[in-house]
């Protein structure tokens, strides 16, 4: 698994990040791998929702839909 190596921060960004990890009940490595993951893969709005978004901005009234909450079956193939 690749590694990387931090160099140079502040004292003062390195006492927050002990802090966070802390508060959290994780270690500061484990703070700065969410931290990149949330960077790296940021989780925006859906396709979905920017669309409706757009719709809304325009004016355009879109009907409701509920969502069928039931789980899904699993396919049988015989």
């Amino acid at each position: 698994m690749p590694a990387i190596t931090v160099r140079n921060i502040s004292s003062e960004a390195h006492e927050a990040l002990k802090q966070r990890a802390r508060l959290r009940g994780t270690s500061a490595e484990a703070e700065v791998r969410a931290m990149i993951e949330e960077a790296a893969f940021p989780k925006g709005e859906g396709f979905g929702t920017k669309l409706h978004n757009i719709f809304r901005k325009s004016g355009v009234t879109l009907p409701e839909i509920k969502r069928d909450q039931r789980p899904s079956e699993p396919a049988i193939f015989e």
